[in-house]
């Protein structure tokens, strides 16, 4: 978490929509920087990262949020890297904004370019691997 991150504490009523509407944000992005599953479910009185600093990447979002099969321009913005590390089983469409097989295969193919094997190289997002594929912010989040 950088030093100039923004912090908010939940209160009665609060949902993430309202949160990412009024930080100028979105869902995905408060889910991401938060490690939170269901973007229905958050706690009075939990603290969450409302803004990030200006770092250049997006923050590795947790496996666990991959798994949930989200949508959001963060998944579109990691095919776009993949694609330019030659890492890319998209077709003719290109990457999607909803985490499929394509991402899945796609991301197996960086994780096996960094000489993982078995398990480390079965698709599905790490911290180290992610940190390694530097994934900027969509431009449409900070518009």
């Amino acid at each position: 978490m950088g030093t100039d991150d923004m912090y908010y504490v939940v209160k009665t009523g609060d949902t993430l929509w309202d949160l990412a509407r009024i930080y100028g944000t979105t869902v995905e992005e408060l889910q991401a920087w938060n490690g939170i599953r269901d973007p229905n479910i958050i706690r009075v009185g939990q603290r969450l990262i409302v803004r990030k600093d200006n770092s250049d990447y997006i923050p590795f979002p947790g496996a666990d949020w991959f798994k949930t099969l989200p949508e959001s321009p963060i998944i579109h913005e990691m095919g776009i890297r993949l694609i330019q590390e030659g890492c890319s089983a998209y077709g003719h469409t290109g990457p999607s904004y909803q985490w499929n097989a394509q991402h899945r295969d796609s991301y197996a193919m960086w994780q096996r370019k960094l000489h993982f094997k078995g398990a480390d190289a079965d698709g599905w997002p790490g911290l180290t691997s992610w940190n390694k594929l530097k994934v900027p912010y969509p431009s449409e989040i900070f518009a």
